[in-house]
């Protein structure tokens, strides 16, 4: 039995190794796009955070979120401290409430509650800081900060939010099969249940995904 625990945890931690890694490199490869708006750029590191989050619980969700936070702070951040701080604080509201209100509710219902209340929780949590935090780094009076929350910071975070709830909800599934296939992760599902592809929510999730790029190239002036 104890060697069974052990090794159940020993996956654990190789699983969340491994998406930590595949978050860091998601955000690498983002660096190299331009902004949004402002010096606002998209990446894509909380969906993978969410997916371990979904499948080990938010305190998995936030080791991750701390993990990556700090190995960007001390490779290609040029933000220091105060974007270490801005990063976990973002990626903990959409991760650890996602993750949190879907291990209450363990079924499609939960995903898509818990994806929607972290998208809005983030969008209110990070309008909030930046007004708190961002003239520290940008070096303007806070006047000037608060004048862009609504034309600036509101869309972009509704747009990464949204883009993080829609590419989680495709991605969880699949991924959480292939671990399944590679014996890295018990099956998770309520007993007596199991897991089903929903077309609907396919469909909405892509349909979301199409018009958060589209929106993006409006804003960046591609469109």
């Amino acid at each position: 039995m104890k060697k069974t625990k052990f090794s159940i945890d020993m996956k654990t931690v190789c699983v969340l190794a491994m998406l930590s890694a595949l978050a860091f490199a998601a955000l690498w490869v983002s660096r190299v796009a331009p902004p949004v708006v402002l010096f606002l750029k998209y990446d894509p590191k909380d969906v993978v955070i969410a997916i371990g989050g979904f499948l080990y619980g938010p305190l998995a969700a936030f080791a991750v979120t701390v993990a990556v936070s700090l190995v960007e702070m001390v490779t290609v951040s040029t933000t220091g401290f105060i974007g270490l701080v801005m990063n976990i604080v973002a990626g903990c509201a959409f991760a650890c409430t996602a993750s949190f209100i879907y291990k209450k509710r363990r079924r499609l219902s939960g995903a898509v509650i818990g994806l929607t209340a972290a998208w809005l929780l983030t969008t209110a949590v990070m309008l909030l800081w930046n007004y708190l935090i961002t003239p520290l780094f940008m070096h303007v009076p806070r006047e000037e900060v608060a004048k862009l929350l609504l034309p600036a910071f509101l869309p972009f975070n509704l747009l990464k939010g949204g883009l993080n709830a829609a590419l989680t909800m495709l991605l969880y599934k699949p991924v959480k099969a292939a671990l399944k296939a590679s014996h890295l992760t018990p099956a998770l599902e309520p007993s007596g249940k199991t897991a089903k592809i929903n077309l609907g929510v396919i469909l909405v999730s892509i349909f979301v995904v199409i018009t958060c790029a589209l929106l993006v190239l409006v804003m960046q002036g591609k469109l």
